[in-house]
């Protein structure tokens, strides 16, 4: 059965190859995924995406947003879902965004599958206030999929993936560690910083400062200090320049303190044949075998011996579990399976 997917991404983020966010990396690997496998793929995204179906594009307003700007991207968000809706026969809609409830279309026979990103106090107290049977909740993890109060309904977990084959590269091994992610207090990314200078290994920092001032001033705070000639910050990275710095890199050191739903990242690490030392917040223990394809550590300081282990884990056996578990085709067929059983009850 062929299908129509209306895909609704946040509306202050493009979706697109180089994407930073999660949310609209898996958004843009479904949507590949379905003109691929001969569906029809409908996004909702802001202007800018680049998307391989069919993108209706609204405008985001210039940051730092205010609650107006809010309120009016969301306004256009809803009239681009209900206009597609009317317009064209869709089996599903699958909305990604953290602020999905303030643009969710009005009740149909179309079935709607919100795929939680993140974890539930991150999410507005009333957007699961009376939620509407044609509304179908899921996550990324079982552990993420544990942390929502007993009663609510989800559906089972959808583990994420990444493009394990897209992610080959000839580069070779050279002598430093590596941390992406967003410049942000919760990514604690200057402690990857102090434990490489604790271990002795070079470190590149790459990611995006967002503007917004508890970010800015992280930045300014935490990381700046800390950069010299052994620690440098990169800035963004795309997704090329990322394959290159992951296959080359010794380790990627994961130091957050949020409670991660499914890092990508870590995935995106052992599809190049790196380990992964990272904390054991959230769902990372999912996704690191200790000492099989890295390490799960507490501090800095556990991060610092534990770059020094690195070298003993085989690069092929990451990529290898990699392929197995956490390839964005597995995470398209289960996806696949949930759009044609929620197709099915229309």
């Amino acid at each position: 059965m062929s299908l129509t997917v209306l895909s609704v991404a946040y509306p202050f983020a493009p979706v697109g190859p180089d994407a930073v966010g999660g949310a609209e990396q898996v958004l843009g690997h479904l949507d590949a995924a379905l003109v691929a496998a001969g569906h029809r793929s409908i996004v909702v995204a802001t202007a800018g995406s680049r998307v391989a179906g069919e993108l209706v594009a609204t405008q985001a307003p210039p940051r730092p947003f205010d609650d107006a700007q809010r309120a009016r991207a969301w306004a256009a968000h809803r009239a681009a879902i209900e206009q597609v809706l009317v317009s064209r026969p869709v089996d599903v809609v699958h909305m990604h965004g953290l602020d999905f409830h303030a643009y969710l279309p009005p009740p149909s026979r179309v079935p709607i599958l919100v795929t939680l990103h993140l974890p539930p106090a991150w999410y507005a107290p009333d957007a699961f206030v009376a939620l509407r049977d044609d509304v179908h909740l899921h996550c990324v993890s079982h552990t993420q999929h544990r942390t929502w109060p007993t009663g609510m309904r989800l559906l089972p977990p959808i583990l994420n993936g990444v493009p394990a084959d897209a992610l080959q590269s000839r580069v070779r091994k050279r002598r430093f560690a590596l941390a992406l992610g967003r410049i942000c207090p919760e990514k604690n990314l200057h402690e990857a910083l102090d434990a490489g200078l604790g271990a002795g290994m070079p470190v590149l920092l790459g990611g995006e400062v967002f503007p917004y001032d508890a970010h800015e001033r992280y930045f300014r705070e935490k990381i700046v200090p800390r950069l010299d000639g052994m620690r440098r910050f990169l800035g963004p990275v795309g997704f090329t320049r990322k394959r290159r710095l992951l296959t080359a890199a010794h380790c990627l050191l994961v130091p957050t303190l949020a409670p991660e739903t499914g890092s990508l990242v870590a995935m995106e690490a052992l599809a190049c044949g790196t380990p992964v030392v990272a904390y054991a917040s959230g769902a990372l223990p999912e996704i690191v075998q200790h000492g099989e394809t890295g390490f799960l550590v507490h501090d800095a300081i556990g991060m610092a011996a534990a770059i020094g282990e690195c070298g003993r884990i085989p690069s092929a056996h990451c990529r290898a579990v990699a392929r197995e578990r956490f390839s964005v085709e597995r995470m398209a067929r289960d996806y696949f399976d949930a759009y044609h059983r929620l197709a099915g009850t229309r």
